[in-house]
């Protein structure tokens, strides 16, 4: 099973760091994936992250979930056609799409909070809405598919939900 993580500079490290060892702590391949390959990325306190694979790179049969963590990377995530593009075709084949804080910015750009409920930091609260979203003030919000958390304290309920998706316990 593989799952892909989207990661730009400026991304929290918390939110991206705490899934990728959730998952691979119960045997999940994680792929990390921005619009370039192999380059390395600066987290908001400089921690680094290098990619496995560009969006260019993805094929959709390949994997079982995308997570999007927050910071201010997704601002610089959701300008990339490909991820958009994949993150909108995960949706669509009813893979897992995670995201938490301002990654709800990628999925919205992606067109897909339409009539879902969802969650993120309070401060895209507006834009989750104005995209049609049902927003709930909740720490973690799971609508079939799609997981969404608010910020850093909901990670537990938040991985705890991706590992139930992945492995449909």
């Amino acid at each position: 099973m593989r799952v892909a993580v989207f990661v730009d500079e400026m991304y929290h490290e918390l939110e991206l760091w705490y899934p990728v060892y959730r998952m691979q702590e119960i045997g999940i391949e994680v792929v990390l994936v921005g619009s370039e390959k192999s380059k390395e990325y600066k987290s908001k306190l400089g921690y680094p992250c290098k990619t496995d694979l560009c969006y260019a790179e993805l094929k959709i049969d390949e994997y079982e979930g995308v997570v999007i963590p927050g910071g201010f990377s997704p601002d610089r995530i959701r300008r990339d056609l490909g991820a958009t593009d994949f993150v909108r075709k995960m949706n669509e084949s009813k893979k897992m799409v995670a995201f938490i804080c301002h990654g709800g910015w990628v999925a919205i750009s992606a067109k897909i909070v339409e009539n879902r409920s969802v969650t993120g930091t309070k401060a895209i609260r507006d834009d989750l809405i104005n995209a049609g979203g049902l927003w709930k003030d909740e720490g973690v919000v799971v609508d079939h598919n799609m997981i969404s958390a608010q910020i850093p304290k909901d990670l537990p309920e938040f991985g705890s939900a991706i590992v139930a998706f992945l492995t449909k316990g």
